[in-house]
Order: structure tokens, then C-alpha cells, then sequence
């Protein structure tokens, strides 16, 4: 009996010799021999399909596996080396078969649970893939379901929501815009339909409609062709492919010929300004030029004849600073917040009488935005509107 008892005392102390052995001298050896075998599982499991559930199981199997095997192999180590007094042979027999039976159990454990708690951990995955195989061009508005604790999964549904919610907001901006300038195009085309019918019947023979037909015609190619050039501009914007030439330039000079050539063209209003500094910016000489003939055919389609019209140009800061001032019509509060949305207009019934397609703010936006500027605007009904766009100063 004592002689069990110092047995077991020993085989205590070599489990306890074992966990030492495995915890401080096999360090390096366990960091080494994981990251081969790491390595090597990795090649064999990107070389070969295999679910995420098998993997996971199989991880879960070769750790446990590689951990038995260092820990078994250091408690028969120990014991060997620390059991002199009795012939170890026999000790070792059934600490072995104990060990084997125990890793054994293990293993079917592993795989038992390790699978059960892998298809409990890829459930949600599994749902996310069935919702994203039904969504669908025509069901853009179908989300993942983000209820539950938060973790990884829930952070990825967000951010895939995230991204429909872009993907459907472009979807239908890109509906919009085909439908506006689908509806842009109809009018003059059937105009230009109304007249050709008109000269092919009887127009041609008399002198005052065939003039009329011609200026019409005229009239209504020329908005088609403007039309068109807009598109083309968004379109190289949306698809990246707009060309901006930036150059330095004395930013007066632009003002000065804009005044000069709008004061030629407008005999209506009074085009003037009170304060032209000189500064260099280094953009696109041409689309700033036309960014800032928008502002100012704006102003004079909304004001009033005999109203004026101010185009100022000065230093703040660091920024060089355009102004645009009139005593117009103003804009809303209402539909200020919306004025730079491609063919949006706040009065549809007035700009049949003075023109327009909706563009021309939109696409002055976007030239001030690639040259890294800003707009500000301010406006009241009946009282006027101000546009000031900061531009940065050159630096050279």
C-alpha cells in the first residue's frame, strides 16, 4: 500500500514536472513547430475547397491534437526521468493507455462539438448570403438583418447595408437623370417635329413661316447642343475622365472679360463692380471662366430688367474670394438646400420663360469643387441673391 501511495505521489509530481516542463522549456519548440504546421495547413486549405465549417473544426482538432501531444509527451518524460526508485516500465505502460484513451475521447469530442459550435458561429453568414443572393437590381431596398450582439458579423451587415444604401441612392440618381434628360430633349425635338411637319406641307410656300420655322429651328438646335454639352460634362465627371489644365493666372483678368462680354450681350441690367483686387490662382483658366459666366447668367435670368448685378473679386486670407450679387427674384428656403441638384428648379412655370435645363449650378458646383473651392450662398425672396465661391491662393 505505501508503496501505491509513493507511486502515485510520483506520478503527481511528474503531471506537475510535465506542466512546468511544457510551460517554460518547450516554449520556443511550441512556437516554432505551431507555425510550421500553421504554415502548412494554410497551403494544404487554400489549395483544396473546403467549407468554413470544416476548417474551423479542423482547427479546433489540430490544436487540441498538438497541444496533447507536447503535454503527453512531457508528463512521460518527467516521469521517466523522476521515478528511480521503481521500475518505470510499468508506470509508463498505463500512463500511456490512459493518455491515449483520454486524447482519443478528445479528438471525438472536438470534432463533435468543434462542428456543432462552427455551423452555430457561420449561422449568420449563412443568412446574410441567402438575403444577398435575393437582392437584386429591381430590390435594392432589402437590408440585412443587424439585430443581436454586437460583434464582427453585425459590424459587417452595417457596413454592407451601408454600401446598398449608395448603391441605391446612385441607382436612382442615375434614374432621375436619364428621365430628366429624357424629358429635356422631348420638348425641343418635338418642336423641331412640329416645324419640319409644318414645312413639309404647306410652310415652305410662305415666306413668314418658313422664316419662322428657321428661326425656331435655329433656336431649338442651339438649346439641344447646349444640353448635350452639359451631359457630356457630368458624364466625364461621373466617369472621372474630366480634364482640368490648371495653370496660373491673374484671376482679374478672367472678371474683367466676363463683365465686358456679359455688359455687351445684356442691356437690360446693371452690370457693375466695386472691388477688383489682383491675385493668382493656379486652375483651369477656361472652367473657372465658365463656372463664373453661370453664376452671372443666373443672376440675370432671375432679376428683374433694370435690376443689378455685382461681380466682385478680392483677397481673404488665404483664399481668393468671387462674388456675385443681385437684386433678383431670390430663392427660397425651401429649395436653397437643393439649387446645385442636377435639372432641379425651383420655379418649373418661370423657366420656360427664361430657359434653362437645371445644369448650370450643378456643373458650376462641380468645376469650383475640383479646383478645392467653396460656395456660400445666401438669398432672400425679393430681395436678391449672393453667391461667393473661395478659391485657394497660388502658391508659387
Amino acid at each position: 500500500m505505501k508503496s501505491f501511495f509513493q507511486a502515485v505521489r510520483q506520478v503527481l509530481i511528474s503531471v506537475l514536472a510535465g506542466v512546468i516542463f511544457i510551460f517554460n522549456g518547450l516554449a520556443l519548440f511550441f512556437g516554432v513547430v505551431f507555425r510550421s504546421l500553421a504554415f502548412i495547413k494554410n497551403i494544404v486549405s487554400n489549395k483544396l475547397r473546403f467549407s468554413l465549417t470544416f476548417r474551423i473544426t479542423v482547427t479546433y482538432l489540430f490544436i487540441f491534437f498538438f497541444l496533447s501531444l507536447l503535454m503527453s509527451t512531457g508528463i512521460i518524460v518527467s516521469f521517466n526521468f523522476f521515478i528511480t526508485e521503481y521500475p518505470p516500465e510499468d508506470y509508463l505502460s498505463l500512463l500511456a493507455a490512459i493518455l491515449a484513451v483520454f486524447n482519443l475521447a478528445g479528438i471525438i469530442v472536438i470534432i463533435l462539438v468543434g462542428s456543432k459550435a462552427s455551423r452555430n458561429i457561420l449561422a449568420p453568414i449563412k443568412a446574410m448570403t441567402d438575403a444577398v443572393r435575393e437582392i437584386s437590381f429591381n430590390q435594392l431596398d432589402r437590408r440585412l438583418e443587424v439585430s443581436g450582439p454586437k460583434n464582427e458579423l453585425k459590424d459587417l451587415a452595417q457596413t454592407f447595408n451601408e454600401m446598398l444604401d449608395r448603391i441605391q441612392e446612385s441607382v436612382e440618381q442615375q434614374n432621375r437623370f436619364v428621365s430628366d434628360a429624357s424629358h429635356e430633349l422631348r420638348t425641343p425635338i418635338s418642336v423641331i417635329q412640329g416645324y419640319t411637319n409644318l414645312l413639309a406641307r404647306w410652310g415652305k410656300d410662305d415666306p413668314k413661316v418658313l422664316d419662322e420655322s428657321i428661326s425656331a429651328l435655329q433656336s431649338e438646335a442651339e438649346s439641344m447642343n447646349h444640353l448635350i454639352e452639359e451631359l457630356l460634362f457630368l458624364a466625364r465627371e461621373d466617369t472621372g475622365r474630366l480634364i482640368i489644365n490648371k495653370e496660373k493666372f491673374n484671376l482679374r483678368d478672367v472678371i474683367d472679360e466676363v463683365l465686358y462680354e456679359t455688359s455687351m450681350i445684356d442691356k437690360e441690367h446693371l452690370i457693375t463692380s466695386e472691388k477688383k483686387e489682383e491675385f493668382f490662382i493656379n486652375a483651369d483658366r477656361k472652367l473657372i471662366k465658365e463656372a463664373i459666366r453661370i453664376f452671372m447668367d443666373n443672376s440675370i435670368k432671375y432679376t428683374p430688367p433694370g435690376g443689378k448685378i455685382t461681380l466682385n473679386c478680392y483677397v481673404k486670407g488665404t483664399k481668393g474670394v468671387i462674388s456675385i450679387e443681385d437684386t433678383g427674384l431670390g430663392i427660397s428656403k425651401a429649395d436653397l438646400p437643393h439649387i446645385f441638384t442636377r435639372f432641379y428648379r425651383a420655379d418649373r412655370s418661370r423657366t420656360k420663360e427664361t430657359g434653362g435645363t437645371g445644369l448650370g449650378l450643378t456643373i458650376a458646383k462641380l468645376i469650383i469643387d475640383n479646383h478645392n473651392g467653396k460656395i456660400n450662398v445666401w438669398s432672400e425672396v425679393n430681395e436678391g441673391t449672393i453667391f461667393r465661391i473661395e478659391l485657394p491662393l497660388s502658391s508659387d
